[in-house]
């Protein structure tokens, strides 16, 4: 069954009318947008999601010494100005190298009123390359926190951690979700991973290559995947012995299901749980997998700590936790799929950039 909402909440995640209204009343400052969206709907058609808008890179990066909290007392021009160590411009595209640190601007700016607050995520393409994005404001306490009232500029945080990538002024790699209140969370179902290879013809995911080639983020079914990734196939054990440090694609079951009315975000198990991470691009658009026969499945993006770790199959990875919409999305996921813009109904996907594994075999 799919998980939906219920409307005795108080609390809820804007959908992507509501989203839009905000951008047309300028609290969400989007660069030629706002008004004309009364002419032009479809202005912010690329950039708006089914309850989300994805955040554009503006023209300058920095990159920094080493990653730094954002700080309540001082602005974030000092604080780059304090670690920067070079600055680019992303009018020309700049390669963004691992084992580096980059702050961008970005060319949304905010101006929300007392009852609504936000929160980011990476996009699902930039987590499925280990690119480590985090939101910071001005004055912000936190990453990825955007608080009520706030007015300001916004700024990306950028940490490749697999492949080095090109980035252009325009790419989004960051989607920010809007709430009014504190969601109460309306259904929640374990994500176990898969292990058998028993739906992905043999396989049970992909591990990223050490040395690799450059991944052009504004390129699409480009990036030959052979020369990135290696395939995974299935073990007689159903287990799979985690690198330290390695990057690895696997899938989860059960299926997931939306409804139109409820977003999802997933959220990690404790670290007591085992010494991996997963999944870096949290957020589940309302619509997902709804017609997708027993539901889409997620892909998980996991890391090992400092030590290898086996995994088992059907082993708990995360907890998917299901939180109201102010009313149905205009737009839900599974539409969106349709017009090949998703993955709504793929098992075992690498990001967008990549050409179709099987083909280039």
């Amino acid at each position: 069954m799919p998980l939906n909402g219920h409307t005795e909440n108080t609390g809820a995640i804007l959908p992507a009318q509501h989203i839009r209204k905000l951008v047309e009343q300028g609290h969400i400052l989007v660069p030629g947008c706002g008004k004309e969206l009364f002419r032009d709907p479809d202005l912010l058609k690329p950039r708006l999601q089914p309850a989300s808008l994805d955040l554009r890179l503006d023209t300058r990066i920095w990159r920094v010494r080493a990653s730094f909290l954002p700080n309540p007392q001082k602005p974030v021009a000092d604080l780059i100005a304090r670690l920067a160590s070079h600055e680019m411009n992303l009018n020309a595209g700049a390669v963004l190298e691992p084992g580096s640190v980059y702050i961008a601007e970005l060319q949304e700016s905010l101006a929300l009123p007392a009852h609504l607050h936000a929160r980011a995520s990476a996009k699902s393409s930039v987590g499925r390359l280990n690119l480590f994005t985090r939101l910071i404001t001005e004055h912000g306490p936190a990453f990825d926190a955007v608080p009520p009232r706030y007015h300001g500029a916004l700024y990306c945080e950028i940490a490749p951690c697999a492949f080095p990538v090109l980035a252009r002024r325009g790419d989004c790699l960051n989607s920010l979700r809007i709430f009014n209140g504190d969601p109460t969370p309306v259904a929640e179902t374990t994500l176990r991973v898969d292990l058998s290879g028993a739906d992905t013809d043999g396989l049970i995911g992909y591990r990223a290559k050490k040395h690799t080639d450059i991944v052009d983020l504004s390129a699409t079914a480009t990036a030959p995947p052979a020369r990135f990734w290696d395939p995974l196939p299935a073990e007689p054990s159903r287990q799979l012995v985690l690198d330290p440090d390695a990057f690895y694609i696997l899938v989860s079951r059960p299926g997931v299901r939306l409804g139109a009315d409820v977003a999802g975000e997933l959220e990690p198990f404790a670290a007591e749980m085992g010494e991996f991470r997963v999944h870096y691009a949290g957020f589940f658009d309302p619509g997902f997998g709804i017609d997708a026969p027993g539901g889409a499945r997620a892909v998980l993006e996991v890391r090992s700590h400092e030590v290898p770790f086996v995994l088992e199959d059907g082993q708990a990875v995360g907890r998917l936790v299901a939180s109201p919409l102010a009313e149905e999305t205009e737009m839900p996921y599974a539409r969106a799929a349709r017009d090949g813009a998703g993955y709504d109904r793929q098992a075992l996907t690498l990001s967008r950039h990549f050409a179709d594994f099987a083909a280039t075999l």
